[in-house]
């Protein structure tokens, strides 16, 4: 009748719990803890924690029936990505020098140059020990845990890059948290795109080795 009160399925009441939890889960893993680690500043810095986090998101998502254990690599996509990845990579390049050469020109190329051998070490262990963890975090354990939260696709990937960018401030500097959220953003769609780790895992590398190249490392040191 016109007026009565619905009752609510039980499976859309336990649906709607799970969003909920779902919710809370996902602010407190990725706006509370990062808030009381970035107050605390515990020794050792992000690196071990991250690792840590990164394995975990592995073990979860190998015993989710609904991810496809591929996506943790897929290699073969770079092929169908990286004239785009390039090509964006390139005008990056281009705007960050330029820059960085205008409004900072001591900072050009200062880590290259006055500590060479850092930056080898970061070029080396960067991509393994920060890049895919972080990947592994924020793209395919986000995206796939928390997709019931979002109505599509673009929703998602702009919860995952404000949560990408949210991390940075245990940077404490404006700048990492908007390049990182721009980044958290582009990783995310390529990662929706390509369905492989692998593929998003080199264009995050190759932006973070562009700003530890061209003098903007210093705003992604921890404690910079």
């Amino acid at each position: 009748m016109p007026g009565q009160l619905r009752l609510e399925r039980p499976q859309d009441a336990g649906r709607r719990l799970m969003r909920v939890r779902l919710a809370a889960e996902f602010g407190l893993v990725f706006f509370v803890l990062i808030a009381v680690y970035a107050l605390l500043e515990p020794p050792g810095g992000p690196i071990p924690v991250l690792l840590v986090l990164a394995v975990a998101a592995v073990v979860h998502l190998r015993r989710q029936d609904g991810f496809d254990r591929r996506d943790l690599w897929r290699p073969g996509a770079l092929r169908g990505e990286w004239r785009q990845l390039l090509g964006l990579w390139v005008v990056a390049a281009v705007a960050m020098t330029g820059l960085v050469a205008w409004l900072a020109p001591d900072r050009l190329f200062d880590l290259p140059r006055e500590r060479p051998l850092l930056w080898a070490l970061i070029v080396v262990f960067y991509p393994l020990a920060s890049v895919y963890p972080q990947e592994l975090l924020y793209r395919a354990f986000l995206l796939h845990r928390y997709a019931p939260l979002f109505p599509g696709p673009r929703s998602a990937a702009l919860a995952g890059a404000l949560a990408f960018g949210f991390a940075h401030i245990i940077f404490g500097n404006v700048l990492a948290v908007v390049m990182t959220l721009a980044g958290g953003w582009l990783f995310a769609r390529r990662y929706q795109a390509s369905r492989s780790l692998f593929t998003v895992s080199v264009e995050h590398a190759a932006y973070g080795l562009l700003i530890f190249t061209v003098g903007l490392g210093g705003f992604f040191y921890h404690g910079a």
